[in-house]
């Protein structure tokens, strides 16, 4: 059989993940590949990890991708820092509360859960109360969760935290590069982050940051392979038992990551290119510019969704800007609506997961994608598949409510100039 060159179809990707990738990204990922040692790629990783610094707004030594998908990040801060029985407490609003629980159960954590409705969030007063009364070595939380749309409130929890000598280890997978996250002032331990939603790069990598209350954890746990390990590596004497992990040992990571440059795997070239142009071009838009842009385009997502009669889910005072909720309309079929979008469109949007599967779709308005040609061409589209599968609707109203809300930015913009 003879394969055909690839040439995929053009899509408008509206998911909370994967996202439309930069064309520059695209670009810098043509860049010819370096060894992982030579000096002008080390000059790039170090490039990548002070940006890394001020995109997660923290003055930690440590920030760096760890190569893999985004849950690579959580395993690999995770299994770093808890040994068996250590316990850890998570509050699950969503399906990624249940991912944070379940790694920690598998390296042998005596986890604790409290949970609350899909599509709210947890006041924090109960957390902090919960976690007085479970005493734990970690709080594991979801800042941003995809599943429901929500945002969790974490600067009264993180200083909480820290007044009681709990670590902290967010997921901030789906927030960082399109919400203001302030990993030092909000008192976050550890933070993991992604890079196929907001960054708008490929999904392959975690970028994450952890402070000095970690790297003491890491430390004492510290082994370095028995093939590459020197005498002196040989005599580092540990006070805790070594990470369970080899490839997310966080440890050996700092190693490669250090000047030392201690090999641990062969870095992914290519991602570390399109990772530093991502991040390259989020300073370049800047941090407050780029979270009001978000916040632009949900407006005008909302208006429009909202005037064309459909019903937003979950709490408003809590909404994720980059992903919009919508509940299903009685007795439609929102796979069939979701397909006819693919087919007629080239847009997808996502279904959703656990109690709420078959009862929202979710959008997602994320990094380059997070655009008015994006929100204008999904509101036409989704309203005519609508009209189509026999949804009444206020036809025409969905785009007129969100070109009002462009047209009175762009009057704001001229009276601010």
């Amino acid at each position: 059989m003879a394969y055909t060159e690839l040439c995929t179809p053009k899509r408008i990707i509206m998911t909370p993940g994967p996202v439309e990738v930069d064309p520059r990204v695209l670009r810098a990922m043509s860049t010819p590949i370096l060894g992982q040692f030579d000096p002008a790629f080390t000059a790039i990783m170090n490039e990548v990890m002070e940006m890394l610094r001020q995109v997660f707004q923290t003055k930690n030594h440590w920030a760096f991708p760890v190569d893999g998908t985004s849950r690579s990040g959580l395993e690999a801060v995770l299994c770093s820092i808890l040994e068996p029985g250590d316990r850890v407490l998570v509050p699950i609003y969503g399906r990624f509360g249940h991912l944070f629980a379940e790694i920690c159960e598998r390296y042998g954590a005596d986890v604790h859960t409290i949970e609350c409705q899909w599509g709210e969030v947890f006041e924090p007063g109960r957390v902090i109360a919960e976690m007085k009364r479970v005493n734990p070595k970690v709080l594991a939380m979801v800042h941003g969760e995809t599943s429901t749309g929500r945002m969790q409130p974490l600067e009264e929890i993180g200083k909480a935290c820290r007044e009681q000598g709990v670590l902290l280890v967010v997921d901030a997978v789906a927030s960082i590069g399109g919400v203001d996250v302030k990993t030092d002032e909000w008192f976050i331990d550890a933070l993991v982050a992604g890079t196929q939603k907001c960054l708008s790069v490929p999904s392959g990598m975690a970028p994450i940051t952890y402070n000095e209350r970690v790297e003491k954890i890491v430390l004492a746990r510290k082994k370095v392979e028995r093939g590459i390990a020197t005498d002196e590596d040989h005599a580092y004497t540990r006070s805790m038992r070594p990470i369970a992990s080899n490839y997310f040992d966080l440890g050996m990571l700092q190693d490669y990551w250090s000047p030392r440059r201690l090999n641990h795997h062969t870095e992914a070239t290519s991602m570390i290119y399109a990772l530093r142009e991502g991040l390259r071009l989020v300073l370049e838009e800047g941090l407050k510019a780029r979270f009001l842009r978000h916040k632009l385009h949900e407006k005008a997502l909302i208006a429009g969704l909202e005037a064309m009669g459909l019903t937003l889910f979950g709490n408003p005072a809590h909404k994720l800007p980059c992903v919009t909720c919508v509940e299903i309309p009685n007795g439609t079929d929102g796979e069939s609506v979701r397909s006819m979008l693919l087919d007629e469109f080239g847009i997808e949007i996502a279904s959703s997961f656990g109690p709420l599967h078959g009862k929202i779709w979710r959008i997602g308005t994320m990094g380059y994608g997070c655009r008015k040609d994006n929100v204008l061409t999904l509101l036409g589209a989704l309203e005519a598949v609508l009209i189509r599968h026999g949804v009444k609707l206020n036809r025409g109203e969905g785009l007129q409510a969100a070109l009002d809300v462009y047209a009175a930015e762009k009057t704001k913009s001229v009276v601010m100039n």
